[in-house]
């Protein structure tokens, strides 16, 4: 395998069914968001499908993609939405 084939992770914002976002990491963006929507992925996202994709950043590595997830999972509610909606975060907050 070479390695640009899986070189490029994504940390990715989904927002389900009852309008909460769920945050996570992967190498294959379309295959993930069809796991979530099939109910295959974690079980928060299983029991509130469908699932859509509204936000998604390239990274590149899983070591990045990780501590990217970790800090916009820490983020309160208001500062997601404004990375979904316009691309970036609120700064000092």
């Amino acid at each position: 395998m070479t390695k640009g084939l899986n070189s490029v992770w994504f940390v990715y914002i989904v927002q389900c069914k009852d309008d909460s976002y769920y945050v996570g990491i992967t190498n294959d963006l379309n295959n993930r968001i069809l796991i979530h929507n099939l109910g295959k992925g974690p079980d928060y996202t299983r029991r509130r499908r469908p699932v859509k994709l509204v936000y998604y950043e390239k990274l590149e590595s899983k070591s990045k993609a990780r501590k990217r997830e970790i800090e916009i999972k820490g983020w309160r509610r208001e500062k997601k939405e404004n990375l979904v909606r316009f691309g970036h975060s609120l700064r000092g907050e």
